[in-house]
C-alpha cells in the first residue's frame, strides 16, 4: 500500500535571502508527515556534522569550484551523485544536507523536481533545498498550497547510489558462514532424464524443505580465504537461478512393500546459468529495498579485498567486491572506503655493488568503495570509482 507524505518544503533562491519556513510551506500537513516519513538510520556523528553545518555553514574550501549555484533534482540523480556535484568528497554528504537542517529534517527525503540553492557569503557555503514556486517558477504568480504525494518514498526518493548496479545482488549474492549447502535440498532428477534445465522445465528435488514456495538455486559454494590471516571466512554461493515448489514429496508403501521415496517437484522460474542435478535449493528471503546513505565509519578501520564476485580476476567500476570485514568489525550498510594498491617492492636501483635493498613502495590510492550488503565476518561492496583494475589482496580503509 502507497503511504502519503507531504510534498518538499517551499524555498525561494538564496539570493534573496528569503526563505519559506517548512512549518509555512506545508501547513496543515504536520500529522500526515509525522506518519509517513521513515525512519531511516542517521548516526549521532551524522547528526553533529549536520547541526555544525547547520550552524556556520561549510568553508568554500570545501565546496567544489565548478558547484552550480542553482541545481534541479532529476530522476535518475542519486545523493551520491549530488554530493559529487558540490563536495570534494561526496561521502561528507551531512555538510552537505546540514548545510540547512531545518528544512532538511531527513537527508533521504529527496525527490526529482525539488530545487537545490547554494548561497556563498563570508568565506561559508550553505545550501538551500526547496521547489520551484507556483508553474510560472520562482517568480511567478502560481498560489502556494499544500498537497501530498501518493507514492512510497523508498522507490520514488532519490537512491544513495544507482540501485540497478546493486538490485541483481541483494538476494542473488549470499556469503554463507559455514558450508551449509552441503546438506540443503538437491536437485535429484530432471524432467525426461534432461542434462541441462531451461526456466519451465521440472526439477525432482530431495532434501528438507519448509513452508516457503520460492527456492533459488545454487553452484557448489566456494570457500573465501582472508588473504591476511588464511582462515576461511565464509562460503560465497554461486547463483544459478530461481524455482517454484509446486509438488510436495514423500515416501510411499510400492508393490514389493518396501518404502518408496518420492522427490519434491519444482519448475525452473528464472535461469542465470545452466542448472541441473546436484545444484542446491535454498529457500528466497525478504528482499532488500533499503535507501541507506554514504557515511564514512566512525572508527578507522582497514582490511583487503578478498575476491571479486563472479569469474573475473580483476574488477573495475560499478562491479561487485568482497571485503574480508564485516558486522564484526563495525562495517555498516552504507559505509564509504577508500582503495588502496599495495605498494611494491622492489630493488633500490640507485645502489652500487653486488648488494641489494628491497624497499616497499607506498600504498596508493586509487578508489572508493561503498559498502550494500552484510554479513558476519565479511561484506559485499560496490566499486563506485577506480583508476586502475581492482585484484584480491587489495587494501581498503576510511576515507
Amino acid at each position: 500500500m502507497s503511504r502519503r507524505t507531504p510534498s518538499a518544503p517551499l524555498l525561494v533562491p538564496a539570493r534573496t535571502a528569503v526563505a519559506l519556513s517548512l512549518g509555512v510551506a506545508i501547513a496543515g500537513t504536520a500529522a500526515i508527515a509525522a506518519a509517513a516519513e521513515p525512519n531511516y538510520p542517521i548516526t549521532p556523528e551524522q547528526r553533529a556534522t549536520a547541526k555544525r553545518a547547520a550552524e556556520a555553514g561549510v568553508p568554500l574550501s570545501e565546496i567544489k569550484p565548478d558547484a552550480p549555484d542553482i541545481y534541479t533534482v532529476k530522476s535518475r540523480d542519486t545523493l551520491w551523485g549530488i554530493s559529487s556535484l558540490y563536495l570534494k568528497s561526496p561521502w561528507r554528504w551531512p555538510e552537505l544536507w546540514g548545510m540547512n537542517m531545518d528544512q532538511v529534517r531527513n537527508p533521504h527525503l529527496i525527490f526529482p523536481g525539488q530545487v537545490l540553492f547554494l548561497d556563498k557569503s563570508d568565506g561559508r557555503a550553505r545550501l538551500r533545498m526547496g521547489q520551484q514556486v507556483g508553474a510560472g517558477g520562482v517568480s511567478g504568480d502560481g498560489k502556494l498550497q499544500p498537497h501530498v504525494r501518493a507514492k512510497d518514498i523508498a522507490f520514488y526518493g532519490i537512491a544513495s547510489i544507482p540501485f540497478n548496479l546493486i538490485e541483481p545482488f541483494l538476494n542473488e549474492a549470499v556469503i554463507f558462514e559455514t558450508n551449509q549447502l552441503a546438506a540443503a535440498p538437491r536437485i535429484v532428477a530432471t524432467q525426461e532424464g534432461r542434462v541441462i534445465l531451461a526456466r519451465g522445465d521440472t526439477a525432482y528435488v530431495r532434501g528438507e524443505l519448509g513452508a516457503e514456495r520460492e527456492y533459488r538455486i545454487f553452484r557448489e559454494p566456494r570457500p573465501l580465504v582472508d588473504p591476511a590471516t588464511k582462515q576461511v571466512l565464509g562460503y560465497e554461493a554461486t547463483y544459478v537461478g530461481a524455482s517454484e515448489y509446486t509438488v510436495e514429496g514423500g515416501t510411499r508403501t510400492g508393490p514389493d512393500g518396501k518404502a518408496e521415496i518420492i522427490p519434491a517437484t519444482f519448475t525452473v522460474t528464472n535461469i542465470r546459468m545452466e542448472a541441473g542435478v546436484g545444484d542446491r535449493l535454498a529457500p528466497v528471503p525478504a528482499r532488500e529495498y533499503t535507501n541507506y546513505a554514504p557515511h564514512p565509519p566512525a572508527a578507522p578501520i582497514s582490511g583487503q579485498i578478498v575476491s571479486i564476485y563472479g569469474d573475473a580476476l580483476t574488477a573495475g567500476q560499478n562491479q561487485i567486491v568482497a571485503i574480508n570485514r564485516g558486522l564484526n568489525d563495525g562495517i555498516e550498510r552504507g559505509h564509504v572506503l577508500a582503495l588502496y594498491r599495495n605498494g611494491k617492492v622492489v630493488v633500490d636501483p640507485t645502489e652500487t655493488g653486488r648488494r641489494k635493498t628491497w624497499i616497499k613502495l607506498p600504498d596508493e590510492r586509487h578508489g572508493v568503495l561503498f559498502v550494500f550488503r552484510v554479513f558476519e565476518r565479511m561484506s559485499y561492496a560496490l566499486i563506485l570509482s577506480v583508476s586502475e583494475p581492482v585484484s584480491p589482496g587489495d587494501l581498503f580503509a576510511q576515507p
